[in-house]
């Protein structure tokens, strides 16, 4: 190139000099480098690649990760989102697993120890969570490890539970379903109680505060519960068993005077029903352990102690002769009486399912729904089998129900729609039970209600009323109805949060403090459900008997039109 005279070559020599390599001692132009790499990186950190789903037809692409006779939870996906980690059973082996995707979708155990709290970091490079409240991490290699820990700690003892009272206000203030607050003011409310739960001297007497507080709301499925036991566990022995009042198996007739004690029956199934054993009725018991007894002792001196022990009984026994007896020694191992109270409900159901064939020559059925679970629910499916079979009509029992959450599936088996009949060469009209979702019962029925009737057994009493699927019988149900959790208050106990109500159809009204109305309302009289007279039921068996007397009923016929 040639050289100008107005001093290009100059312009050149810069040129040249901006081309060339910088010098390494100017710290402008070393810093000038820095920067630009750092920028350069922030740039690359800042912009990741694109991710596109395509979700054209993504439900199609769901694949479920199936586990044998496991129940899966705690569910936690690592911060990548290619590992699932969750608690589960399998194999009989409880632990912490995990799955890979896409490839590896069989459960992997990554620890047998599990915790609660749990969250999946990057930075732990695994998973963090508490053991008995010892912090703890596992690893993507299952190595565990535990960060436990001391700390002195002064507390306040009236301040640690002051707050537990305004941690347990505030829970129902953001959650209870009702946010009129039954037409109270809860801010009021909470300076009522204020100063007492500031003077409480232990979380159980906080607790009697909090359940006040509780009560100015006059509703149901509230409490409190106070952490930690209160107190030693009273009539427990050295060796670690708890003193019970033991039951013989047997009742007693309480008209007798004396001397000893008259049985009245034996319950079925009981320690006095058994071959070595047996107690019949009209037996008196003069002794127990070699202690007499009477109608006027308090058997509970002699009863009370372990149950795995036997008690050797002293019985005068008729012969069958006029007024002859002897005297006989038995001894029988003891049950307690929650075990007795079961027996007995069995005893009560088989005493009404015969009252019910009796009274109707064996075209109606019986039976009794004990809880709203799944377990009383599977028996139902059961019944409608052994009861119902060939017949024409069902009492179905709900009295002393104390709730649950399987409405919905009785009313299935309920309502289920009949749209064909099956008939096989040389056979008669069915159904295939097999395609059907639940063993079902489209026959009428009459439900009985009570006021000890509870939550979910309330709500199926109101469900059959709205549907007109049957009438009702008995006494108004509690009013008792409105869907409950549980909150943890601090570390001083644990709260019962009704967080949803339930409202009639058609009339919006509220099924808590408004019990489902029997259409035949018929009160018990004292003395007469003990003595085996049940009012409720014989009223439920004569309007069955009056549905079924002539075919279907209108009721039966509108209902099943609608459906």
């Amino acid at each position: 190139k040639k050289s100008e005279p107005n001093g290009n070559s100059a312009g050149d020599a810069a040129e040249k000099s901006s081309n060339s390599p910088k010098s390494t001692n100017d710290p402008s132009t070393e810093n000038s480098s820095d920067n630009s790499d750092k920028e350069t990186a922030k740039s690359k950190e800042k912009s990741p690649e694109p991710i596109e789903i395509d979700f054209e037809r993504i439900h199609e692409r769901v694949r479920r990760i199936s586990i044998p006779n496991s129940f899966e939870g705690g569910l936690l996906f690592s911060p990548d989102g290619k590992r699932l980690a969750f608690n589960a059973s399998v194999d009989g082996k409880r632990g912490w697993y995990t799955v890979e995707f896409p490839s590896e979708l069989s459960p992997k155990l990554l620890t047998t120890e599990t915790g609660r709290e749990a969250v999946w970091t990057e930075k732990a490079n695994g998973i963090l969570y508490l053991t008995d409240g010892v912090p703890t991490k596992v690893d993507t290699n299952g190595k565990t490890e535990k960060y436990s820990f001391r700390v002195a700690q002064i507390a306040s003892r009236a301040g640690w539970l002051q707050s537990g009272f305004e941690a347990a206000w505030l829970v129902m203030r953001e959650v209870w379903y009702d946010s009129r607050f039954a037409n109270r003011n809860w801010d009021d409310i909470r300076r009522k109680y204020s100063a007492a739960a500031a003077a409480a001297q232990d979380t159980a007497s906080l607790a009697s505060i909090v359940e006040l507080m509780l009560g100015e709301l006059n509703g149901s499925h509230l409490g409190f519960s106070p952490s930690g036991a209160q107190g030693g566990a009273r009539g427990q022995t050295n060796d670690g068993w708890t003193d019970v009042t033991a039951h013989l198996g047997v009742r007693f007739d309480s008209s007798y005077q004396g001397p000893g004690l008259l049985v009245r029956d034996v319950i079925i199934d009981g320690p006095a029903d058994k071959e070595v054993s047996k107690l019949i009725a009209g037996d008196v018991i003069l002794s127990v352990d070699r202690k007499p007894v009477d109608p006027a002792l308090d058997l509970t001196l002699i009863l009370n102690g372990r149950l795995d022990r036997d008690l050797a009984l002293k019985v005068r026994r008729k012969t069958g002769e006029a007024e002859e007896s002897i005297e006989v020694d038995i001894v029988l191992r003891p049950i307690s009486y929650a075990v007795a109270r079961s027996l007995l409900y069995e005893q009560w159901l088989e005493s009404n399912r015969k009252i019910v064939d009796k009274a109707s020559g064996g075209r109606l059925g019986y039976l009794h729904i004990r809880a709203m679970d799944m377990g009383s629910f599977y028996e139902f499916e059961r019944q409608l089998y052994n009861v119902g079979y060939g017949r024409e009509a069902l009492v179905i029992d709900v009295r002393d129900n104390g709730g649950g959450s399987t409405t919905d599936l009785l009313l299935t088996a309920l309502t289920q729609p009949r749209h064909a009949i099956t008939v096989p060469r040389g056979g008669g009209q069915g159904y295939p039970q097999d395609r059907a979702i639940f063993a079902s019962w489209s026959k009428p029925i009459v439900v009985l209600c009570n006021q000890n009737s509870y939550s979910n057994a309330e709500i199926f009493s109101h469900a059959i009323k709205t549907l007109g699927r049957g009438k009702i019988v008995g006494v108004q149900t509690a009013g008792g109805v409105v869907s409950t959790g549980s909150a943890q208050v601090n570390d001083v106990g644990n709260i019962r949060v009704p967080f949803r109500g339930w409202f009639l159809i058609g009339t919006g009204d509220d099924m808590e403090m408004n019990g489902c109305v029997p259409d035949e309302i018929l009160w018990p009289m004292p003395g007469e459900l003990p003595a085996g007279i049940d009012r409720q039921l014989d009223k439920a068996v004569e309007l069955l008997l009056k549905e079924v007397g002539a075919g279907q009923s209108d009721r039966q016929l509108k209902y099943t039109t609608e459906r």
